[in-house]
C-alpha cells in the first residue's frame, strides 16, 4: 500500500501551492488490489431499502405544492423511529438531521405532530431539524465551503442528511452552471465517505425533469420523480405517482411506479398506495364510461399505449364491470 510518504519530488512549476502540498505529504492513498480483495469490507446495508443506501446519495424533485415535503417528512420519520414506509424496510432508528429552508416553524410542527399521530415514538436525538425561523442569522447556503463546517457539528449526529431544498440552501451561481454544483457536490461526497448519506429535494422544471444542471443526478445512487396524475384535480390534495428515474443497485418490481394519496383525519396523516396499474385501470373505464373517446384517444389522454387501454377494456369486460 502506498502511505503517501516519499522523498521531495521536482517542483510543479507555477502550481506553487501543489508543489509544498506533495513535496511533504501526498494526501491520497493508493492500495494493491490484492490486498483490497483480501480486506473483509463489510456489505453496504440500506437505510431505506431498496433505494437509499448507507453512504448513499439520492434525490426527490417534483413540480412545486405536490406533497415533496409532506412524503420526506414521512421518510425522515421512518428513518428515525426503524419503521417502515410504503413497504420500503427501515431495519433499525437511524439518526436524522432535516434541513429545511422555507418552511415556517409552526407549519412544520404541525406536520409532524400529525406524522407522529399512532407511530413508534422518535428516540431521544434521532432526528433534529434545522428550520429559518430559529436562525438569527439565516440559513447556512451548502454552496459556500464555510457553511459546511459550521454545520459539521450538527452533521456528525446523523446519519441521514436531508437537504429540502436545493434552490433555497444551494445558493450560489447559476442553476444551470454545471460547475456551480462542484461545492455542494464535494460536501456531498465527503459525507459519503465520512459513512452518512444525504438526500437533496429539488424542484421539477417547467419541462418536468429536475430544474438546473443535469450533472446533479451524475453521483446518486437514485433519483425519484413525484408526478401529479394526468387526472388530478386540486381538490384531491396531495395525490402523485413515484416514479424512480435513475434505481442504481436495485430493479424489477421494486423500481416499479406507483401512486400516492395522502389522507388526514382528526389531525393525523396517512398514505393510500396502488399500483400505476390499477390507477390506469380506473382512468381508462371512466374516460369509456363518460367521455365517448376512442381508445386511441384515451391512450394519449391517459398517457399509455393503445394496447393497455385494451387490455384494461377487455379486463373491465371479464368482471362485467363494463
Amino acid at each position: 500500500m502506498y502511505d503517501g510518504n516519499h522523498e521531495p519530488i521536482p517542483s510543479y512549476e507555477g502550481y506553487p501551492e501543489l508543489d509544498q502540498q506533495v513535496r511533504y505529504e501526498n494526501p491520497f492513498r493508493s492500495v494493491c488490489v490484492n490486498d483490497f480483495m483480501a480486506e473483509n469490507i463489510p456489505p453496504r446495508q440500506c437505510i431505506l431499502a431498496p433505494w437509499l443506501p448507507e453512504q448513499g446519495l439520492a434525490m426527490i424533485y417534483a413540480p412545486r405544492g405536490i406533497g415533496k415535503t409532506f412524503f420526506s417528512l414521512n421518510i425522515a420519520h421512518a428513518v428515525a423511529t426503524g419503521t417502515s414506509f410504503l413497504g420500503w424496510e427501515v431495519k433499525q432508528p437511524t439518526p436524522v438531521l432535516y434541513i429545511d429552508g422555507e418552511m415556517a416553524q409552526a407549519d412544520l410542527q404541525e406536520r409532524f405532530k400529525g406524522i407522529s399521530q399512532g407511530k413508534p415514538p422518535i428516540p431521544k436525538d434521532y432526528f433534529h431539524v434545522l428550520t429559518p425561523d430559529r436562525q438569527p442569522k439565516g440559513m447556512p447556503n451548502l454552496s459556500n465551503p464555510a457553511s459546511h463546517i459550521l454545520l459539521q457539528p450538527m452533521v456528525e449526529e446523523a446519519k441521514l442528511i436531508i437537504v429540502d431544498n436545493i434552490s433555497t440552501l444551494c445558493r450560489g451561481g447559476n442553476e444551470n452552471d454545471a460547475e456551480s454544483w462542484d461545492i455542494v457536490q464535494n460536501w456531498a461526497l465527503g459525507l459519503k465517505a465520512q459513512g452518512r448519506s444525504v438526500l437533496f429535494i429539488h424542484h421539477a422544471g417547467k419541462g418536468g425533469g429536475q430544474r438546473g444542471t443535469s450533472k446533479r443526478e451524475d453521483v446518486l445512487d437514485s433519483v425519484i420523480n413525484l408526478k401529479r396524475p394526468s387526472d388530478y384535480e386540486a381538490k384531491e390534495g396531495a395525490r402523485f405517482e413515484v416514479h424512480f428515474e435513475k434505481a442504481r443497485g436495485f430493479s424489477g418490481a421494486e423500481s416499479e411506479p406507483f401512486e400516492l394519496s395522502l389522507k388526514e383525519e382528526g389531525g393525523s396523516y396517512s398514505w393510500e398506495q396502488k399500483s400505476l396499474d390499477d390507477s390506469t385501470y380506473h382512468k381508462v373505464i371512466k374516460l369509456v364510461r363518460e367521455s365517448g373517446l376512442s381508445q386511441a384517444d384515451i391512450a394519449k389522454e391517459v398517457g399509455v399505449n393503445k394496447s393497455t387501454v385494451c387490455r384494461h377494456i377487455k379486463t373491465a369486460k371479464d368482471n362485467g364491470v363494463l
